[in-house]
């Protein structure tokens, strides 16, 4: 029954994203590599029930079908990270899993009766070539799960030396994927058929779940924003280049002057071309200047300016009117998940264990105190 929900999930899944007006080409990977999971899981299904013998034709053809997954995730992270995929190169990865196809094509040329023979008596005839078989996935989902993983860190790098807002960029959600697909492959090697097919439920229900809380990936909202959205690439690297040390330090100098003066960090989609736009500089050159003498990459510097920001409003009585949020947005922050990471990040400390060291009481939390006391009835 368990698997039969996954099955029904994952292809339910696939035909969404199939269906899917203005959909990407990694929306249309993602919904081939479900289709095949749904395909894999049914195929372990009837082997597992015994109902294989009413489905002989399908016999053999889940055998390479491990050999896929490692791929597409690698494909759908190249793809969701902004990068192209040219067909050859693409199709190369899927070499393997034709090469044992063709390794296994005595055995689909047999009659259905001697497949079934063969299945029922634990791939006789076939026990070498399973066994190698079984032997070498485990390495090509390792292998594929450190691509994507670097793939992903480069990524995050990138938009971090481009972006001051990253929270719907930065494919966190991709790296809990990873780690789920990690756990499948621990699950092959030191567990068995079923605790392997029962962590493939348990990837497909999450991917469902997320699916549903991630607008843009199973529907047809496609926000400015959304890594779903492939207009959104960052190709511009950063490079050396032969500025000195005089040019840097007046670049650093200006920049400083323009955040003091102008607060441009206020600005929650402030990004590193805009900036340099403003001081009329070659965004690898700002870029070099954060970096080198400031020590951080744009989104932190950016960020660190924002908390500095916060910590000196917050500090102003005619301030302290207002929520914690309401201030977080005020200095650029556009979430509250970001402002608390951050000022973690920065400062070390909580935002209300600031406020709590440094005496300041917000007026709004206040309130909020009273309103608790008066409702437990103890004033």
């Amino acid at each position: 029954m368990w698997h039969l929900i996954g099955i029904i999930i994952s292809f339910f899944l696939s035909i969404l994203l199939f269906t899917k007006r203005g959909k990407s080409t990694a929306d249309l990977v993602l919904a081939c590599w479900l289709f095949l999971i749904s395909f894999h899981l049914l195929t372990y299904y009837l082997l597992a029930t015994g109902k294989f013998l009413e489905f002989p034709y399908l016999l053999g053809l889940e055998i390479a079908v491990p050999f896929v997954h490692g791929p597409f995730l690698y494909l759908y992270t190249v793809l969701l990270t902004g990068k192209k995929i040219a067909t050859l190169p693409g199709v190369f990865h899927f070499i393997p899993t034709v090469l044992i196809y063709g390794i296994l094509s005595p055995f689909f040329l047999l009659p259905v009766s001697e497949k079934i023979l063969v299945y029922e008596n634990n791939g006789a005839g076939y026990t070498t070539i399973l066994k190698i078989i079984h032997f070498a996935v485990i390495p090509s989902g390792v292998v594929y799960i450190v691509l994507s993983l670097f793939l992903l860190k480069e990524h995050r790098q990138t938009i971090s030396n481009q972006l001051s807002d990253i929270e719907k960029i930065n494919l966190n959600w991709l790296n809990k994927l990873m780690v789920g697909m990690g756990v499948i492959w621990l699950s092959v090697l030191f567990g068995n058929d079923i605790t392997t097919f029962t962590c493939v439920d348990l990837f497909i229900l999450y991917i469902g779940y997320f699916g549903i809380k991630q607008a843009g990936i199973f529907n047809d909202q496609i926000e400015i924003h959304s890594p779903y959205n492939e207009a959104i690439i960052f190709p511009v690297k950063y490079q050396k280049s032969a500025i000195g040390e005089g040019h840097l330090s007046e670049i650093h100098l200006e920049l400083l002057t323009l955040m003091d003066q102008k607060k441009l960090f206020k600005d929650p989609a402030l990004s590193l071309s805009e900036l340099a736009r403003q001081l009329n500089v070659h965004s690898n050159s700002l870029s070099q200047v954060i970096n080198r003498l400031e020590h951080k990459n744009f989104y932190d510097y950016v960020n660190a300016l924002r908390i500095d920001e916060f910590k000196t409003i917050v500090a102003f009585p005619e301030n302290q009117k207002f929520t914690l949020l309401s201030l977080a947005y005020e200095v650029g922050f556009n979430s509250k998940t970001s402002f608390n990471r951050n000022f973690k990040k920065i400062t070390g400390l909580s935002p209300t264990t600031y406020l709590k060291q440094h005496k300041i009481e917000l007026q709004a939390q206040f309130d909020q105190q009273m309103s608790a006391t008066l409702q437990s009835g103890t004033i």
